[in-house]
This record gives structure tokens, C-alpha cells and sequence, in this order.
């Protein structure tokens, strides 16, 4: 079965209150803009989340909030607010959908992408996956649970800044 994997770093968020915690930052004006362009492109290609696994920042939840997209199940989960990819692959391991969409954060989303994939796409912004960058992989398996590193199929990647411009 083809099992299909969206990486979404969350959109761009606001510094502009000092006093605030960087588990409650929201999203600036850029990401604000960011998130629907992202959500335009996977359903331009049909790429479309059943299962969402997001980390529980502010910044997450409104990155999904202002995708618009609906999905089956979504669950936020603090295992995932800043995340190491070990633990992106655990939570991973537990999805029943056979498309997922995982919203977390750098440095993780990043090392998690590139440790999956057979081979990178062919993008300069690939390895330090930006705000909102986006992956989309494929994966013949019949469960999440199987997943090892280097066996994803890129089947796209895009930055918000190539969408919106």
C-alpha cells in the first residue's frame, strides 16, 4: 500500500512580544500568508492529509488552522514541540491513515526529512527547511510502523516564498 507523508515545518511566527513564551508565540503577517499558499499546493497535486501529528505550539496549531485542510484524525501532541527525528518516527510509527501530515519544528523537521528520504530533492532550501517548507514522500508499506530512514520517495518540495511571490 502507498503510504503518503507530508513534512510542514509550522509558518513564520511573531517576536513582537519579548515577554512571551516560545511555546505561545503566534504567527506573523508572513506566516499568516504562508500557511493557506502551502495548503493551496497540496491540493493542487492532491496531496491530502488524512491523519495530522502536530506539535502543540501556538505557531503549530495556527499553521494548521490557516492551512484550511480537514483530515480524519488530528492529534496534537507535546512529544513533538521541538522534536528530535527519533521521536518524529516514533509518533510516526503509531499513525493509522495512510496519508499523515506531521507540523513540527527546525532542527528536527529538517534532519527528519533528509534522514528519510532515498534521495533529496533538488532544492537549495531542502536542508535547512525554512519556515513553512514543505516535503511530501511516499512510501510502499503497509503500516507506518514499518518506516525506515532512507526509504521515502520525494514527490514534492516547496517553500511558501516560491508559492506567494
Amino acid at each position: 500500500m502507498t503510504r503518503i507523508l507530508i513534512l510542514t515545518r509550522h509558518a513564520k511566527s511573531s517576536w513582537d512580544s519579548p515577554g512571551l513564551g516560545d511555546h505561545d508565540r503566534p504567527l506573523n503577517k508572513r506566516g499568516r500568508k504562508s500557511a493557506p499558499a502551502i495548503a493551496a499546493w497540496l491540493r493542487h497535486h492532491g496531496w491530502l492529509p488524512d491523519e495530522v501529528l502536530s506539535s502543540t505550539s501556538t505557531r503549530t496549531r495556527e499553521t494548521w488552522d490557516r492551512m484550511g485542510l480537514q483530515a480524519k484524525k488530528i492529534s496534537f501532541l507535546s512529544a513533538l514541540y521541538h522534536a528530535d527525528s527519533k521521536v518524529m518516527l516514533r509518533e510516526l510509527s503509531g499513525a493509522t491513515e495512510p496519508a499523515v501530515l506531521i507540523l513540527g519544528h527546525n532542527p528536527g523537521i529538517a534532519d527528519f526529512a533528509n534522514r528519510l528520504v532515498r534521495q533529496p530533492p533538488n532544492h537549495t532550501r531542502f536542508f535547512d527547511y525554512p519556515t513553512c517548507a514543505t516535503t511530501v514522500m511516499s512510501f510502499d508499506l503497509n503500516s507506518w510502523a514499518e518506516v525506515r530512514w532512507q526509504t521515502g520517495t520525494v514527490l514534492g518540495f516547496t517553500i511558501p516564498r516560491e508559492l506567494i511571490e
